[in-house]
């Protein structure tokens, strides 16, 4: 998205393969693999030019060449056919090449128990590009991105599959195939936990309206404390892009901001109020709660000490 996000955007969260053992994260490290590996040849085919040999123009022996003149030209010329070219999909189906200490055993038990139903060979295959995708998607959301890509391509039927590469490719920056596997994932299997990210990848692709719309969907209500500050960060982000940032503002008040807890969640709400009381003017308001966030940020997740110096320093 254009604008700086921190604080913002909400956490990859849901139940797919996640990062150490989840499906979506630990799974398919962001993602469906189109690699260029694969691009190798299989092979030389058989035979180019000589073969049936026959007449050959400017031959020292008069134009004619022999049996075994022709069987030897043959032999040279065999093995040099052109390399096969791997389609776009046979190159997404190969995928990356597979770290040799990623076995498949990183990912959750219950991703693993969902790839059960897959013949051995393929489960095993497929939830190496899971936990590969897992181990990958926040140094390399891009390869993770292609690993779930590998994976999708031999078990698209299975949501926790989806699942992770929506996760990957929201990751990656690719928002549109994030919106299409995530609800492919939820109509697989009804699960609420995706909406965040999809009403994220909604406002990422300029449907700002479409992003609150999913916000007040009513099974928010059901969320955790957590998935709503998740939520709420996304609506106010729409709120924003439309410039109403005064009910950016009420959505972030009806938040509970002054919550003792110190999870990141909390962070990034008191974060994401501090820029929009300063984006609205309200400089004195913004100077407490960047200072209030960064009370809360032992892991400094937003730079809000620095956002609270230059305020004061433009106050001085």
């Amino acid at each position: 998205m254009a604008e700086d996000r921190r604080g913002q955007r909400p956490a990859r969260g849901g139940s797919s393969a996640g990062r150490g053992g989840s499906s979506a994260r630990s799974s398919d490290s962001r993602g469906r693999s189109t690699s260029s590996r694969g691009d190798a040849p299989r092979g030389g085919g058989k035979g180019g030019a000589g073969k049936g040999g026959g007449f050959q123009g400017g031959s020292s022996r008069g134009g004619y060449q022999g049996k075994n003149d022709s069987r030897s030209q043959d032999r040279a010329f065999r093995g040099r056919a052109e390399p096969k070219i791997r389609t776009a999909d046979q190159a997404e189906y190969d995928g990356p090449e597979l770290p040799e200490h990623i076995t498949g055993i990183e990912l959750d038990r219950g991703v693993r128990a969902q790839l059960k139903g897959l013949p051995e060979k393929l489960a095993a295959r497929v939830a190496r590009h899971l936990a590969a995708a897992g181990a990958l998607i926040d140094e390399d959301p891009e390869l993770a991105y292609r690993h779930t890509l590998a994976a999708r391509a031999r078990a698209s039927r299975l949501a926790v599959v989806r699942e992770a590469t929506g996760e990957a490719a929201y990751a990656a920056g690719h928002y549109d195939v994030a919106l299409a596997e995530l609800r492919a994932a939820k109509r697989m299997n009804g699960a609420t936990d995706y909406l965040p990210i999809m009403a994220d990848c909604h406002r990422a692709l300029g449907n700002p309206e479409q992003a609150i719309k999913l916000a007040k969907s009513p099974s928010v209500a059901n969320f955790s404390t957590e998935a709503k500050a998740e939520m709420t960060l996304v609506e106010a982000g729409a709120r924003r892009d439309m410039g109403q940032l005064d009910a950016a503002l009420r959505t972030l008040e009806l938040a509970p901001l002054t919550s003792k807890s110190r999870q990141p969640w909390v962070v990034r709400l008191r974060y994401a109020y501090a820029d929009t009381l300063e984006s609205a003017g309200r400089e004195a308001d913004a100077l407490a709660w960047f200072h209030r966030t960064h009370a809360v940020d032992s892991d400094e997740l937003t730079d809000a000490a620095e956002r609270a110096d230059l305020l004061e320093r433009r106050q001085s």
